[in-house]
């Protein structure tokens, strides 16, 4: 029970760091200001509208799960704990510190006390995950999770390779790279070398039905989800604020990607509140004949 009440207060603690970030930030009050540009900062409004709708309520949620001692809890908090450090690193390395203005530089306490949390809240669900005790996956289910996370390579894919090769022009055009080189680079960095090789092998691992795979393809999902959930809300504030990298299209085509992940996380916690496996029958001895 320790180790769930370090997680519960890592995840309320989590929470209110991530909703704070997004009231100082550019969509609620604007007192945090990022050195970066217009397209990227359109990008951080939907992303912060998705920290405080889903994010932030979400860690408390789990929080208070934790508290309650809910063997939920540990593997629900991979989710925020994967997203986290996902999205604060870009938030702190992402940005054009000596050529755009901004101040996002103080609020280093902030943006690093969410990283850091971000980091141990997944170390700590991770270590708290009875692995023996996860919910055995049907062969369709394990189908399903496989083809989606391998669709998300073929996405992400197709999504980056076609502004990385403008980027290798004598002169680029897109927007996004011309407006913030640093952030573009980093996406790039963390999406092709992290998200996708960890698809890769979640997805494989999965369909092989590999032990090792289990806490995975619920780390990943869950964290997906989560991005998912940012990245529709980036794509929609563009769209709504005429970015020129914006498109209904792709406001759409996140807003897809959020859903398709939406469900299949809740396709896959569903069995972590079955009662049999919150509460599971103790094995009994058999009996000895005399």
């Amino acid at each position: 029970m320790r180790a769930y009440r370090w997680l519960a207060a890592e995840l309320i603690l989590l929470g209110g760091v991530v909703a704070t970030t997004a009231v100082l930030g550019p969509l609620v009050t604007g007192k945090l200001r990022y050195h970066t540009s217009a397209t990227t900062l359109n990008q951080v409004m939907g992303g912060d509208a998705a920290a405080l709708l889903v994010v932030a309520p979400f860690c408390v949620v789990v929080g208070i799960l934790a508290l309650r001692g809910h063997p939920a809890a540990p593997v629900l908090a991979l989710a925020p704990g994967v997203f986290t450090v996902y999205t604060y690193t870009q938030l702190v390395v992402g940005e054009e510190y000596l050529r755009l203005p901004g101040n996002n530089e103080r609020f280093f306490p902030l943006l690093y006390s969410g990283f850091l949390l971000g980091g141990a809240t997944a170390i700590t669900g991770w270590n708290a995950v009875d692995a023996d005790r996860l919910p055995v996956m049907s062969r369709a289910l394990q189908r399903l999770a496989a083809g989606v996370l391998f669709a998300v390579v073929v996405f992400l894919v197709g999504q980056h390779v076609p502004s990385f090769l403008d980027a290798l022009r004598d002169t680029p055009t897109r927007v996004e790279y011309v407006s913030s080189p640093t952030p573009f680079w980093l996406v790039k960095l963390m999406d092709l070398g992290i998200v996708v090789p960890a698809s890769i092998v979640t997805g494989i691992g999965v369909v092989r039905g590999g032990a090792w795979a289990g806490r995975l393809v619920y780390a990943i999902v869950g964290a997906y989800a989560l991005i998912g959930a940012s990245v529709a809300g980036m794509g929609i504030t563009m769209y709504v604020n005429d970015d020129p990298d914006a498109s209904l299209a792709v406001a759409a085509g996140f807003t897809l990607f959020a859903l398709v992940f939406a469900a299949l996380a809740v396709v896959l916690y569903r069995p972590l509140f079955d009662s049999v496996w919150v509460h599971p029958r103790p094995v009994q001895a058999p009996a000895v004949r005399v």
